[in-house]
Formats: structure tokens, sequence, C-alpha cells
């Protein structure tokens, strides 16, 4: 196996995180139920069982009268909760040791208001096999544990091998030019590429095929938590990679955020590292210590109208044009903070 390929996915956390928490839940479940399961200590009076807590009252009568306690009757009563009078009228039925004067003394004391009717009780006794507080259910934890491994097998397949190569249509550029035309808007048909040869330039067009994938995505002030991103898939549903937009910078302080500078990033599942770059307003651009900042999230780019970005990674190559854009006004430097921001983003196969 050759794990050089699975090394992208290791890095990628939309891959790890769902893969690491059901294998947590899984290994959490056999060490909880299976090698480690609780066990109850010191439980009170109400959680035994019915001939338990009948024993349990029966020696608290017995202890209380022959004492002449009346604390440890009451303390008795109250163990038992809402169970006490069920339990006292099985010990009438059923008094064994005791007599009839301590017991009706004993409910004097702790005021039951259990009648002397001596009702009928049904004695269940447990079968032979079936012992109180058994060990933990194997067959729950299987299922469990098989249903947690199809929803990992699903996760990987879907996250992995379904995007594990493609095929789309790939472009070649011409060797030893170098491209001069901005024009890589959507609706253009040819792009020129010019180059310089021996003092002289030529230039050469080619037929672009539509892109794989193509999103529109607006920021307005007031979206703090703007962060678009989309699924870039062959026309197969082949898995490619990702891209999106979301803020990088903010200027000033309160509410809402002024919005100085945004990343674009493209994801490609062939290739190790995500590319990003930043769209800054003319104030960040212009500001040096702000500009050395944000370098190291990705190249700044200066913010205009009409304005394309290219970005580029092993098997993918991303277009984001804007497509409009408005500066805000308010308590911050001019042309600091964006009042809206349209984008578009196009996405080929390199």
């Amino acid at each position: 196996m050759d794990l050089e390929k699975f090394k992208p996915y290791l890095k990628d956390y939309r891959i790890t995180i769902p893969v690491g928490v059901v294998l947590g839940l899984i290994l959490g479940l056999i060490i909880g139920w299976g090698i480690w399961p609780v066990q109850w200590t010191d439980l009170a009076p109400y959680h035994l069982r019915q001939d338990l807590r009948e024993d349990y009252l029966r020696m608290s009568i017995y202890t209380s009268m022959t004492n002449n306690d009346a604390s440890i009757a009451t303390k008795a009563w109250s163990e038992l909760e809402d169970t006490a009078e069920d339990t006292l009228a099985a010990v009438r039925a059923d008094p064994k040791y005791l007599s009839l004067e301590q017991i009706s003394t004993f409910s004097t004391v702790v005021g039951a208001t259990a009648g002397e009717v001596t009702p009928t009780i049904e004695v269940v006794t447990p079968e032979e096999g079936d012992e109180g507080g058994g060990g933990p259910n194997w067959l729950l934890i299987g299922g469990l544990c098989l249903l947690f491994l199809v929803l990992a097998a699903g996760a990987v397949y879907f996250l992995v091998i379904r995007g594990r190569s493609i095929s789309g249509d790939q472009f070649e550029v011409l060797e030893g030019e170098e491209v001069h035309d901005e024009q890589f808007g959507m609706g253009e048909d040819k792009l020129v590429y010019e180059g310089e040869k021996e003092d002289h330039r030529r230039s050469q067009s080619y037929e672009r095929s539509l892109p794989v994938a193509q999103f529109m995505t607006t920021y307005l002030v007031g979206e703090d938590m703007y962060d678009d991103s989309f699924s870039v898939e062959a026309p197969n549903g082949e898995f490619l990679g990702e891209c999106g937009v979301g803020i990088s910078e903010t200027v000033g302080v309160g509410e809402p955020k002024r919005v100085t500078a945004f990343e674009i990033w493209l994801f490609d599942k062939n290739d190790i590292q995500t590319v990003t770059k930043v769209i800054m307003s003319e104030h960040a651009f212009e500001d040096e210590r702000l500009l050395v900042r944000l370098e190291s999230k990705g190249e700044p780019i200066l913010a205009e109208p009409g304005k394309q970005i290219l970005l580029e990674t092993a098997t993918l190559q991303l277009e984001a044009r804007i497509i409009d854009m408005e500066y805000g006004e308010g308590a911050a430097p001019d042309l600091s903070f964006f009042q809206r921001l349209t984008l578009e983003l196009a996405v080929w196969p390199k």
C-alpha cells in the first residue's frame, strides 16, 4: 500500500475529525461496557429489589422497636422514598419474625397511611439463570460497534475513495509563453497567451472548455460569521476538492465587524497544501504592518472591481473575479472596510 497517497487526507480536518469521532465512540463503548463496566456501590434502599426492601424494613422495624429509637424508624422510612407504603404493606402480609404490635407501633411513629388490611402478595421467583445486575449486554455492544463501523466505512468512501482520481479535461500550457491577458472572464471564449521569443512578440489562442464548477458568493456588512465553502466535483460526481471565501481581517472594534480583508482558498484532494490568497481593502493594502502580517496567510491582492485572482494547485485552477464591491462609511478610516463584496468562483482541472 502506498502510504503517500493518504498523507493529504490525514492533514484534511474534514476527513480526520469525523473519522476520529467515530473511532473514539467505538473505543469508548468497548472500554465503558466491556473492559471497565460501571460498578454501582452504596445505593439507597430505594434501589433494592422488592424482597430486599422488605428484609431491610423488617430489620429496621425490629431494631427501632427493640431499642425504642424512633430515629432509626424515620430514617428507614425516608430512605425507601415512594416505595415505603408498598413495602410496609408487604411486610404486614408476611411479618415473619415481627409481631403485629411492632408493625403497628412503627406505622404510628412514621405516620404511615397503609391500613391494617392484609393484601395479597404475589411472590415472583426469578427463573433459573436470571440474576439481577447481570454483566454487560454484549449483543447491544456488538450491534453499536457494527453500526459505527458502517458509518466510518461510509465516511471513508465518500470522502476518500470516491475522490481518488480525476479524469477531467486537461489543459496544455504552451511552453516558453507567459500569460499577459487578464481577461479570464466566464463570458470569454478564448485566452490569448503571449510570449517573447527572438525579440518579437507572438500570440496564440486556444479554446477553453466550461469550468467543472462555478459559484457566486456575496458578503454584506453585518455578516460577522461569513464563511462560504463549496465542493468541487467532476461531471461524473467525482470529488475533486473544495474552495471558498471567508473573513481574514477586521479593523476597529464593536459590532458589526468591519472587514478589511478576505481569504480565498482552494483545496485539492491530490495536493498536500491548501492555496490561499488575501483580498485587501485599499487602506489595508497601504498599511505596511498589516500587509506584512497578512502575507503569512497568502499573497495579498488589492481589491478592485472586475479584478481576477488566480489560484493553482497540483490538478486544479481557480479563477476568482470581483463582480461588485463597495466600501463602507463610518467610524473607521476611509476605504478601510467593505460594505459589500460579490465574487464569482470558477474551477477547472489543469
